[in-house]
């Protein structure tokens, strides 16, 4: 099962490594390692929430994932997003771009950090949006019943998670707005920060407005047919049934592309601490992207996040922390060790409650059929 499913990514980390040796000799070596080590550390609690929507999916839009999928993620997001990033922060056209990215790469370094407000702005936003829909949802299962019983309460107001993550941009923009006059600059920077957090907010509204749609239209169409079967009185519409799967399972894949794309800015932006040459950021980044991929789809086939149930809530409480710390890194530099480190603390902490659950289960079962039995012989 393992090979099966790292296979590629183990081939993919082979290449690349051979490639970063022959590219630039063992330094290049020690780079690309450590990128993609970066990359996964950053991305896990990325792959646990793709299990939760990928498990939905069919074992061909399984496959998409791990084929074209990691295509626009290695060579979209880790190599075409940051030139075009420059492109159109400096005002040049792709082959300039390119050209700069190869031959000038302190400037190239230089053009990624000023953009860096509008990626923190659009990626937090789109991740807030997340973390916010997950705890207002009334769930059956709750982790930190204290806080979510409370917040699922609160999630039947209409719009609440929209309203909050609009006051939160407005506190962001406003923070840079009052620096204008310490910072030059900066005001356009408050305004730059507003539209792109509002563009992270509509891009999510659309496409997980659109995922859940279809997704809903399939459910519905499901039971409709398993009422049908059930009653023998016809066998059900197969060929819309097939287009709508079609159909909710595309906009679902195209939800998980721009999950992954805000979960890789703070990836991108980070591998700049470390170098910046892109080829081997595109081959670290790319080697770290395919693992997750990876990871995803065994969480998926092992059934881990039912056997672990906790674990989905984690990575959202993961994913909130990383909106708020992209926020933050608009005013305030914080180091990427400690964007992984939160993820990888709260997925370790929903494992262990997850663990402690499913112990305390049996138990729990054998006291109630005691009880039962019990009360038969005393009836």
């Amino acid at each position: 099962m393992i090979l099966k499913t790292f296979g590629w990514s183990f081939a993919v980390t082979a290449l690349g490594l051979v490639a970063a040796i022959f590219y630039g000799g063992w330094t290049a070596f020690g780079v690309v390692a450590i990128l993609s080590v970066l990359e996964i550390s950053l991305s896990f609690d990325n792959a646990v929430v793709n299990a939760g929507i990928l498990k939905k999916m069919n074992a061909f839009w399984q496959k998409i994932f791990l084929t074209v999928g990691v295509l626009i993620a290695v060579f979209g997001m880790r190599l075409v997003f940051p030139v075009v990033i420059v492109a159109i922060s400096a005002q040049l056209g792709p082959i300039e771009a390119v050209d700069l990215a190869l031959t000038d790469k302190d400037r190239y370094q230089e053009l990624v950090t000023d953009a860096h407000p509008s990626i923190a702005a659009f990626g937090g936003m789109f991740l807030l949006m997340i973390f916010l829909d997950f705890i207002f949802e009334d769930r059956d299962i709750k982790w930190l019943q204290w806080l979510e019983r409370p917040l699922a309460k609160l999630g039947k107001v209409d719009m609440l998670s929209v309203c909050i993550a609009l006051i939160v941009l407005l506190i962001t923009s406003m923070t840079f707005a009052t620096q204008a006059h310490l910072h030059a600059g900066h005001a356009d920077k408050a305004e730059t920060v507003l539209i792109s957090g509002v563009a992270g907010l509509i891009t999510y509204m659309i496409v997980g407005g659109l995922s859940g749609y279809f997704e809903d239209r399939l459910e519905e169409e499901e039971e409709r047919e398993h009422e049908e079967q059930e009653q023998a009185a016809r066998t059900g519409k197969p060929k819309s049934a097939v287009a709508l799967a079609g159909k909710a399972a595309f906009f679902m894949f195209l939800y998980l592309e721009v999950l992954d794309a805000s979960f890789s800015f703070d990836g991108v932006i980070g591998a700049f601490a470390i170098t910046n040459d892109i080829v081997l950021m595109a081959l670290g980044l790319g080697i770290g992207a395919m693992y997750v991929r990876s990871l995803t789809v065994y969480l998926v086939r092992q059934g881990t996040l039912d056997d672990y149930v906790y674990l989905e809530h984690g990575a959202h409480y993961a994913i909130g922390a990383v909106a708020v710390i992209l926020l933050v890194t608009i005013q305030y530099e914080i180091h990427e060790i400690i964007t992984g480190l939160v993820g990888v603390a709260l997925i370790a902490w929903s494992f262990w409650s997850s663990v402690r659950r499913n112990k305390r289960l049996p138990v729990a079962k054998g006291e109630s059929e005691k009880d039962e039995t019990e009360a038969v012989f005393t009836a």
